[in-house]
């Protein structure tokens, strides 16, 4: 029988984020990845999304290790909920791994952590498969794509990337050799599809840096920067032109303080001396001395820059003469977040620049020129697009076919469903296990739809607890009473909550006397006429909750 391997999603390819791929040769197996998706507002309460490990853990036994192509939370993220389960060697550059261990010394796991350091071009083994990370740019440094070769052939994931030819580092993509391998021969290729429907090319991060030497040399106040705290590349240029220009430099936010500290540590960033301050000591300086490097680019509530706007900061309050500079995409989903942030920070008399309005951000990801390099670059016999919603997944399979690849060789799959390659053939195979699962605090896995849909229930129309005492023949001693929760405001609806009491005896009391009177009987009654009044009065669905007492 021909050798076979199976490329397995289980995340990534469906969504954005979330990103895991296992890599499958007889009972061995690796996985490129292992990232979290944060929770939209369909998920109330809910801290992370993670990929479902099932299959993973169910082998193991040839559960070799997980290789990360970088540091990035959608694919190092769920890392802590795996090591929980399976011992099993983590891979990763230099910087990867700085972030890693700051996860796992979160969870309490770095003592007993394997993680290993690889480096571009230095290959390795691993069970059967030999694996050669290939430097791509990306918006972090230290990002890799992965040749893995496998007893049938060639494997690529490019992981994140984009084809920058003069990154701020001078590591830009390695297009030889990735060339080298189209050569070779490249069985299968996995590509990024975020950016696929953006024409052209990607930009250059440089370019991002001479657009803000402009807005720094203009501006005659306080600046305000707020990005990513994993793009290095664009911490460097604000900490570069700051030195430049006199001013001294504040760091906002926990995970802002955090990677600057690691990345200096690595050599990945060049702090001039004397240029950080603490913020009360920044605050004491003239505006045209200060910048303030800052989290929340996103508007998340609680993050330093939403407190600057809702005039909240302890130690920031955004005046005329100030410029904010948001040098980050907006996150599909998170415009109105945004939005309402700069409405803000504009009535505080800020200038406001970001990506709807000013040049101040190029993407970490490719472009569609930039993509179809990629393919013409490594030659695939068989390609699948990762990395992107089904639309982007997509968009990428017409590129692909666009370039000349047969319509037989493209395989667009999501999480869950494998692809089996031989050396001469390739099928769709599953299904395998596959889901989001959902981490609420401590709880893993436990929270469901029906959870979901009470808290959706409860953030939309409030809750209704209607406690009753009877006796044991089921005839009501005292009661209801009535408490509300986004329903009504009981000091001010008295009447009606007086009309809501008298509705449920009169149910109770209209109940035919051989019908049962224990207490699930009787809350099924009293669920039941709350919910009919409410209904009737306001066309309104709240959670009744009924609370009998047997004396």
């Amino acid at each position: 029988m021909e050798p076979s391997v199976r490329l397995i999603p289980l995340g990534g390819l469906g969504e954005i984020g979330l990103n895991m791929m296992l890599v499958e040769s007889g009972d061995e197996l690796i996985a490129v990845d292992c990232g979290l998706m944060f929770p939209d507002e369909t998920l109330p309460g809910i801290d992370h999304v993670i990929p479902d490990f099932s299959y993973a853990l169910a082998k193991r036994e040839g559960f070799r290790a997980v290789v990360l192509t970088h540091g990035h939370e959608d694919h190092i993220g769920a890392l802590p909920y795996l090591l929980r389960g399976a011992s099993v060697p983590v891979y990763g550059t230099p910087l990867t791994l700085a972030l890693v261990s700051e996860r796992l010394r979160e969870h309490g796991l770095l003592e007993t952590a394997d993680l290993r350091t690889l480096r571009p071009r230095e290959r390795f083994e691993v069970g059967p498969f030999g694996i050669e990370p290939i430097r791509v740019t990306h918006s972090i440094v230290d990002g890799i794509g992965l040749a893995v070769e496998t007893p049938v052939g060639t494997i690529l994931h490019t992981g994140d990337f984009k084809l920058d030819p003069s990154p701020l580092d001078g590591e830009p993509s390695d297009e030889r050799r990735l060339a080298e391998l189209g050569e070779q021969g490249v069985l299968v290729l996995c590509s990024d599809s975020t950016n696929v429907d953006r024409p052209g090319h990607t930009r250059s991060e440089v370019e991002v840096g001479q657009a803000l030497t402009e807005r720094f040399e203009r501006a005659a106040g306080r600046v305000i920067v707020a990005t990513f705290a994993s793009h290095i590349h664009r911490i460097q240029q604000v900490l570069t032109l700051a030195a430049r220009h006199r001013r001294r430099v504040a760091l906002l936010g926990m995970s802002m303080q955090k990677n600057v500290t690691i990345a200096a540590e690595l050599g990945y960033l060049r702090v001039p001396d004397d240029l950080l301050l603490p913020l009360e000591e920044l605050a004491g300086l003239p505006p045209a001395r200060q910048v303030i490097l800052s989290t929340g680019s996103q508007g998340e509530p609680n993050s330093a820059l939403a407190l600057m706007a809702a005039q909240e900061h302890k130690y920031v309050q955004v005046a005329p003469g100030d410029l904010v500079i948001i040098s980050a995409r907006v996150i599909p989903g998170n415009e109105r977040t945004i939005g309402r942030v700069v409405n803000a920070l504009y009535r505080l008399g800020a200038e406001v620049l970001y990506e709807d309005n000013a040049f101040v951000h190029v993407s970490g990801h490719a472009s569609q020129e930039d993509l179809k390099r990629m393919l013409t670059l490594t030659r695939p016999l068989n390609f699948i697009p990762v990395h992107g919603e089904y639309r982007h997944l997509l968009g990428h399979a017409r590129l692909a076919a666009g370039v000349g690849l047969p319509a037989d060789r493209i395989f667009l799959i999501e999480d869950g469903t494998g692809l089996e390659v031989t050396k001469t053939a390739a099928r769709v195979v599953g299904r395998f296990p596959a889901g989001r699962v959902l981490v609420d605090g401590k709880s893993v896995g436990d929270i469901g739809a029906v959870v979901l849909r009470d808290r959706q229930l409860l953030a939309e129309d409030g809750l209704v607890a209607v406690s009753l005492v009877v006796d044991s023949r089921g005839a009501v001693v005292a009661g209801p009473e009535i408490a509300s929760r986004g329903f009504v405001y009981v000091k001010e609806n008295e009447p009606l909550l007086e009309e809501l009491k008298a509705a449920v005896l009169a149910a109770l009391a209209a109940a035919e006397p051989e019908a049962p009177r224990d207490r699930e009987a009787l809350a099924a009654r009293v669920r039941t006429a709350v919910r009919q009044f409410i209904n009737q009065r306001f066309r309104r669905k709240p959670v009744v909750l009924p609370i009998i007492l047997e004396v």
